[in-house]
């Protein structure tokens, strides 16, 4: 009868979060869009006509679907960039990982559950350099609505995307970058929610704007989808208090500038307390290449009016931090510390793979079909395993799931092997369910002329704990500055230029995982690996393939 007495009132909580749960639906169309910016007609590749994207809000619990159609003459995969994916790996959209690409003329319908994840997260296309134009914002609320913030309701949330734009057909970029094996140009302008501002040559160039009212709180949702760049962010006359990342909750920290990397997200807080004006938002970028590199080195600008002021009232300018300025980075980076509630599980203290995976650029022969190379080509690797999506008709979780031999090999190694050059290959770190992985992510600078960078290094269908990080190299004794108390919990860490940063997670949803630099014009260089986990006990298996999940075309 005790047992009875206490599974009725369990049913009715689970009863009651299925029925506040809701299914969320939108259908993406992505084909061309035209557009002036920069003073000049362009066509480029958008999902709805809109740049960004459609802004998608769920609340935790809630299962999205999206229709995605595909009107563009490339194949395109999305990717749903945070999301845990639990039994949905069919969905996560890497491409030619997890999927493969959706045809031109072609629609594939992704459809998956949103548990246990609260805040901003993102959505782009994981195919090529089209994630440049083809993104969004993904937010999660809480499932007990502003109440469930561990922090005063804001007034208003305001998500603001950062992006990178380029003159010419992004796709022609990337072909380009290729051929002459040095990777893409470097961008035209960076935007603010899709337009550059007005610090450029181009006069009346669209520029993003929002009304505030004094005396409120606002949430800002910042999204770093910029392809290859970080990025510091500023608004004249106020100041931030962090309250998350990546979709995991900090502790307040307090700062007047927010230094982001691509694939990153930050929440924060921003107080109008200011005198009723306008005031310039504005980002440039982050530099933290330690050879001399050329870079974008425009500002994108945005424009925060108090309600009530004219238009043409002036605005402030905030002063941004130094290209180069790796001290601000750095304290931005190394402050952050988890909230964690008493819901949330504590740090794994027992590991069952511990991994030192090296990483960086190097110089390679030009290859037949580099036309325009000259000298050198550019390689990347993980433990000296230049990554190779696989060419065969088959992505490498069908390839799990099917058993089909020969796409792809489990030696990828724990440990930097003892030799010079790369390997190209399709290799995974194969673990069990529920297995603990520990990863110390080493920078390397593999030749002195290119020199090394901070990378930001993204794993799909987990967040980790961020235990520590530092400079220089790694070695054990600094284990002993774990932190297992309250760690940053991230999808996505920038691992400063020749240092290091130390991962933790539980392996705990079957599949097949990417981790890579979310620095795009690396991707295609070998700059990333797969951790292959398999299944645990029922009910945690990988389920079939969807009936629609898109074929591979050679």
């Amino acid at each position: 009868m005790a047992s009875a007495a206490m599974l009725v009132p369990l049913v009715l909580v689970l009863c009651t979060a299925a029925a506040s749960a809701a299914v969320v639906e939108h259908t993406f169309k992505v084909g061309g869009t035209k557009i002036t910016q920069l003073c000049m007609n362009s066509v480029i590749y958008t999902a709805n006509q809109q740049l960004p994207g459609p802004t998608i809000e769920v609340t935790e619990g809630d299962t999205l679907v999206v229709h995605a159609v595909n009107d563009s003459p490339y194949p395109l995969s999305l990717h749903w960039h945070g999301v845990y994916q639990l039994r949905s790996g069919w969905n996560d959209g890497a491409n030619k990982i997890t999927q493969c690409p959706i045809q031109p003329s072609g629609n594939f319908t992704y459809r998956f559950n949103i548990t246990g994840q609260e805040g901003t997260l993102w959505w782009h296309a994981h195919s090529s350099l089209l994630r440049a134009t083809i993104y969004g914002a993904l937010i999660i609320k809480p499932r007990n609505g502003p109440s469930g913030y561990p922090f005063p309701e804001p007034y208003e949330e305001i998500p603001i995307l950062l992006g990178e734009w380029w003159n010419r057909n992004v796709d022609d970029v990337e072909n380009d970058g290729y051929l002459t094996g040095l990777g893409p140009q470097i961008s035209d302008a960076l935007t603010i929610n899709g337009m550059p501002g007005d610090q450029n040559r181009c006069k009346g160039s669209a520029m993003y704007e929002v009304e505030v009212e004094y005396g409120k709180t606002c949430l800002l949702r910042i999204i770093n989808a910029a392809v290859n760049v970080e990025l510091f962010f500023k608004v004249a006359g106020h100041t931030f208090t962090v309250v998350a990342a990546d979709a995991s909750y900090t502790k307040p920290y307090a700062t007047d500038v927010i230094v982001i990397a691509p694939g990153q997200t930050v929440d924060a807080l921003m107080n109008t307390t200011a005198s009723p004006g306008r005031y310039y938002m504005a980002a440039h970028v982050f530099d933290s290449k330690t050879v001399a590199v050329p870079f974008d080195q425009s500002t994108a600008t945005g424009i925060v009016k108090y309600k009530g002021v004219p238009n043409y009232a002036p605005a402030a300018m905030p002063s941004l931090p130094p290209h180069d300025d790796v001290v601000t980075a750095g304290r931005f980076y190394w402050s952050l510390t988890g909230l964690a509630r008493p819901s949330d599980p504590g740090v794994p203290t027992t590991v069952d793979h511990n991994m030192v995976v090296t990483f960086g650029l190097d110089q390679a022969p030009c290859a037949p079909n580099q036309t325009k190379c000259s000298g050198f080509a550019l390689v990347a690797a993980m433990n000296r395993n230049s990554f190779q999506f696989p060419d065969q008709k088959v992505s490498l979780l069908e390839a799990l799931y099917k058993g089909v031999p020969g796409v792809y090999s489990e030696d990828f190694p724990d440990f930097p092997p003892p030799m010079q050059g790369f390997r190209k290959a399709t290799a995974v770190k194969k673990v069990k369910y529920n297995d603990v992985v520990e990863v110390v992510l080493q920078s390397e600078q593999y030749s002195s002329t290119l020199g090394t960078e901070n990378h930001p290094i993204h794993l799909h269908g987990f967040d980790f704990y961020l235990l520590a990080q530092g400079l220089g190299r790694f070695n054990p004794s600094m284990k002993s500055k774990y932190n297992l108390v309250d760690p940053q919990v991230r999808n996505t860490v920038a691992v400063p230029a020749g240092g290091w940063a130390v991962i933790r997670f539980m392996a705990n949803n079957p599949g097949m995982w990417f981790m890579h630099c979310h620095l795009d014009a690396h991707l295609p260089l070998g700059l990333a690996m797969v951790f292959e986990v398999l299944n645990g006990p029922a009910p945690n298996l990988l389920p079939p393939p969807p009936v629609d999940h898109p074929k591979c075309h050679g």
